[in-house]
């Protein structure tokens, strides 16, 4: 435990003139009998009570003291811990144009993907993952990463709804996506490396072509494993209208070519998914990929640990209160 403000601690300093005060002086102010002869209760054995006659100073001294300590502002320590473990480095890009909202897999082509990913990510928890999302354009939606937690939060983040509103522009950059998962693991240690790119459409938006993005990817020795997503002819797909929801039959576009030659030339593979079933298969399918061993490092980040002096303070405090009006109550 580490304390942020320890200028506090020399209030501590102040107990020393208060226990002074109260054992030289105090006396003076408490009440007196006068008797003729005390010989007779020199002996007389001490009560309980007299026995602790201090204990609410002890117990105000604890309570001031556990107070310049909330004050000091105590924290857990930053800590860095090093293992190894058996997994692999593993990049998502995932496709979330408009056309992903089409309800041919359940409940649509966004949310099945997106459900199948997470518990792909969840049956390995050694992985190190990380997430990029594309449409007409391309960024990291979260990097590398072991924390699958923060991950699996930031894919849930991951909506169309980003190009539908303007944020990104709409369409399918395939090869931008492929390019941005390839520059987020060239550097990554380790042997295996692997991206798996989903997309429901050919590529139509970007300033690299799917097939430059995959050469690169095989120049750093990274395997793409490409899933086609959807039906094999056309999909009901939502479109607002003024009076609310209507389904149009919307042609399904898989430039199933492009991606068979993207996966055969970083010596992956291609999988086709009409259903979420299927889908679901594909993912265990990767999920028997060879792991190999990696050095992970993890950080615990520091945080305020005030909360138990802050609750010994009003137990202790309580308890001083209580003892003084009861127990150790005197009457002038």
């Amino acid at each position: 435990m580490e304390f942020a403000s320890k200028g506090y601690f020399l209030l501590l300093l102040l107990l020393i003139p208060y226990i002074l005060w109260y054992f030289l002086y105090s006396k003076k102010s408490e009440p007196a009998l006068r008797m003729a002869d005390t010989n007779p209760y020199r002996y007389a054995p001490k009560s309980w009570r007299v026995r602790l006659i201090h204990l609410p100073m002890f117990l105000r001294c604890i309570t001031f003291i556990l107070l310049v300590f909330i004050l000091a502002r105590p924290q857990t320590h930053n800590s860095w811990n090093n293992r190894q473990v058996e997994g692999i480095n593993i990049m998502l890009a995932m496709d979330v144009s408009t056309s992903m909202l089409a309800e041919d897999l359940k409940p649509n082509r966004i949310e099945a993907a997106k459900n199948v990913a997470a518990e792909f990510i969840a049956g390995r928890p050694n992985d190190n993952i990380g997430l990029t999302i594309f449409a007409g354009e391309s960024f990291t939606q979260c990097p590398m990463t072991t924390d699958h937690t923060s991950l699996l939060t930031l894919l849930k983040d991951a909506r169309t709804d980003m190009a539908a509103t303007g944020m990104i522009e709409d369409g399918t950059a395939v090869g931008m996506g492929l390019a941005n998962a390839v520059s987020r693991l060239k550097d990554v240690k380790g042997k295996s490396k692997v991206i798996i790119l989903l997309t429901d459409g050919s590529n139509n938006r970007g300033d690299i072509s799917p097939m430059t993005a995959a050469e690169m990817a095989k120049s750093y020795g990274i395997r793409v494993y490409t899933i086609g997503v959807g039906t094999n002819k056309v999909a009901p797909y939502p479109m607002m209208v003024a009076g609310g929801i209507q389904y149009v039959n919307m042609p399904v576009d898989i430039d199933i070519q492009t991606l068979k030659e993207i996966a055969a030339t970083t010596e992956g593979n291609f999988y086709r998914a009409t259903n979420t079933a299927q889908l679901k298969s594909i993912y265990k399918d990767i999920d028997k990929l060879e792991k190999t061993k990696m050095s992970v490092k993890h950080y615990a980040k520091r945080y305020e640990a005030y909360q138990p002096f802050a609750m010994a303070v009003v137990f202790i405090l309580l308890l001083e209160i209580l003892l003084r009006i009861t127990w150790f109550r005197r009457i002038p």
